[in-house]
């Protein structure tokens, strides 16, 4: 069923991708500003609290929905998983994304690519230039690609759709709630955050296993080991830096925003990022969807005939 249901849901992905303006995305946004507002007091223990509310309580209705659908009938439950898996996997938002800033680079309509960036990412690129514009565009598509689709892929293996829930949502509180000040909202966001590094260090490295294995197996494994440890934020410090070497390309480096410069280790080997390394990040994405397709064939294949 998983195999039915992630192949039935790329294709729909690819021909009838939701745009930005996802609205079960839009619903949980009002639902998690709504939690936020009522619980937030500034402690962990409200925090945790809202997250059982807005993670693992969305999370366990789905799973006793899709439960009581395949004990009747897993011809039931399939149309079931293949809705919910839609509402929160993203792939052909990503392709798409990094086309349109690569196009503007070609052209070398810096101004055009800077808005799409800064739209993209929710940060000004009124700075960058050429090669830090592809630098930030290839680093975002490879942090979409694990945050919107592997990760979503790993935990749906493992539960179901309540599993693609669970990740999403947690990944959705812990992006929305960690980011909050802590001067105002004291600690009630640490639990969302620490939670979700858990629920996602496995897959983190599954992400980061198969860029390699895809790509230049040598190079993202020496860039994994000896540089993401100095990224900011780590854990997606690893997929970075696994991508930029299977990739062969320089990311990191430092930005400047206005004023102020932002530190930023340099990531990956080879040559400084342009137009084409952007759609060869894509096509790295692409790649690993296809080897996560055979694995789960065979492992579907093993099932019936272990069965």
């Amino acid at each position: 069923m998983t195999f039915l249901a992630l192949i039935t849901v790329l294709l729909l992905e690819y021909f009838r991708p939701l745009d930005a303006r996802n609205p079960a995305a839009l619903l949980f946004t009002r639902y998690a500003n709504h939690l936020e507002r009522h619980f937030n007091a500034g402690k962990r223990a409200h925090g945790r609290v809202a997250w059982l509310l807005g993670a693992l309580l969305p999370a366990v209705a789905v799973g006793i929905v899709y439960g009581v659908l395949y004990f009747f009938s897993p011809l039931l439950a399939l149309p079931f998983g293949v809705a919910v898996l839609y509402a929160v996997l993203s792939l052909k938002q990503i392709g798409v994304q990094a086309e349109r800033i690569a196009v503007a680079l070609r052209s070398a309509d810096l101004d055009e690519a800077r808005r799409q960036l800064a739209q993209w990412q929710g940060r000004p690129a009124d700075d960058f230039e050429s090669a830090e514009i592809a630098r930030v565009g290839i680093e975002q598509t490879l942090a979409c690609a694990h945050k919107s689709l592997f990760g979503v892929i790993a935990w749906f293996a493992v539960l179901g759709p309540a599993g693609a829930v669970l990740y999403r949502l947690s990944q959705l509180l812990s992006q929305k709630w960690g980011a909050l000040d802590e001067r105002e909202a004291g600690q009630f966001g640490q639990f969302a955050t620490q939670i979700f590094e858990l629920m996602d260090w496995v897959p983190l490295r599954l992400t980061a296993v198969s860029f390699a294995i895809v790509g230049d197996f040598e190079d993202a494994v020496y860039c994994w080991r000896s540089q993401a440890s100095a990224w900011a934020q780590q854990g997606i410090g690893i997929v970075l830096a696994s991508g930029a070497g299977a990739l062969g390309v320089k990311l990191g480096e430092p930005l400047r925003y206005g004023v102020s410069l932002e530190f930023r280790p340099e990531l990956g080997l080879g040559d400084e990022a342009d137009a084409d390394y952007l759609d060869s990040a894509v096509s790295l994405i692409w790649r690993v969807v296809v080897l996560w397709l055979v694995l789960l064939l065979l492992l579907t294949i093993a099932g019936w005939a272990g069965g």
